[in-house]
Formats: structure tokens, C-alpha cells, sequence
């Protein structure tokens, strides 16, 4: 395997992860809201959705995509994607639970399944495509690289 492709197998690799992490975190908190603080369904989606997102915005742009970008221009791309996905998946949420009567977590965790492939893709393509490894860390692994 050469250097590139190894290179965007260790990417894949650690948004894997991160989206795990951030999916914890969604589920997690969706479950205090839902059944500790009863909060309608979709206000305890919506918040745990929002809390996941930051966490691995945050995460992602850092260790995976290694971006100098501009933060508010990635955040606003972000919010776009968001804009569509989160009405969609509203959608699909209510037609999966009250439609078909699905669990509310069953329906939630094909939604986090929909959501990490879709915003790898959006994220890679769109949003880091032309800063992916130009922060701090980018460089410092690359130098070091160069030195050996």
C-alpha cells in the first residue's frame, strides 16, 4: 500500500473512532434527556445531535483531517449539511418510531449509521478538501517524516 492510500486508511481509521466517541456521547446524552428529564423526542434528539456534532467537529478537524481552515467557514459548511441532515433524519426518526413503531433507539442508531458515512464524505470532499494536513500537527508529522 502506498503512502497515500495508508495515509487515508489511518484517516478513515480515526474518524471511525471519533464518530464512535461522538456517538457515545449522542446516545448517552439522548438518554438523560429522553428518560431521566422526559423531554419530547425530538428536543432530546435534537440536543444529543448537537452536543455529538461539536465533539466531533472538533475532534475530526484536529487528528483527522489536520485542517488550518478557517474554523467559522468549516463550522458554517458544517451547519449547512446539518440544515438538510437533521430535517431528513427528523423525518426518517418520527416515520421509523411512529410510522413502523420502531424503538426510539433503534431508530437513532440508523440514523448515526446514515450520518457517519454521509458527513465523512461531505467532511473529506467538501469542508477539509483543499486544507486536509496543513495545521501545526500536519506539519510537525511531516518534518519529522522528512528527517527520516
Amino acid at each position: 500500500m502506498d503512502a497515500n492510500k495508508r495515509k487515508e486508511a489511518l484517516r478513515a481509521v480515526k474518524f471511525t473512532i471519533f464518530s464512535m466517541s461522538a456517538g457515545l456521547i449522542e446516545i448517552g446524552s439522548f438518554a438523560l434527556l429522553n428518560e431521566t428529564l422526559h423531554l419530547p423526542y425530538h428536543v432530546s434528539y435534537i440536543t444529543a445531535l448537537v452536543l455529538s456534532v461539536l465533539w466531533n467537529f472538533t475532534l475530526n478537524r484536529k487528528y483527522t483531517f489536520k485542517s488550518a481552515n478557517n474554523v467559522p467557514k468549516a463550522m458554517l459548511l458544517v451547519a449547512l449539511f446539518y440544515c438538510v441532515f437533521t430535517p431528513l433524519t427528523g423525518w426518517l426518526e418520527h416515520f421509523y418510531t411512529m410510522t413502523l413503531g420502531w424503538n426510539e433507539y433503534v431508530a437513532t442508531i440508523l440514523n448515526m449509521a446514515l450520518n457517519f458515512v454521509t458527513e465523512f464524505l461531505y467532511d473529506r470532499f467538501v469542508v477539509f478538501r483543499d486544507s486536509i494536513d496543513t495545521n501545526a500537527l500536519a506539519q510537525k508529522e511531516q518534518s519529522k517524516e522528512e528527517t527520516t
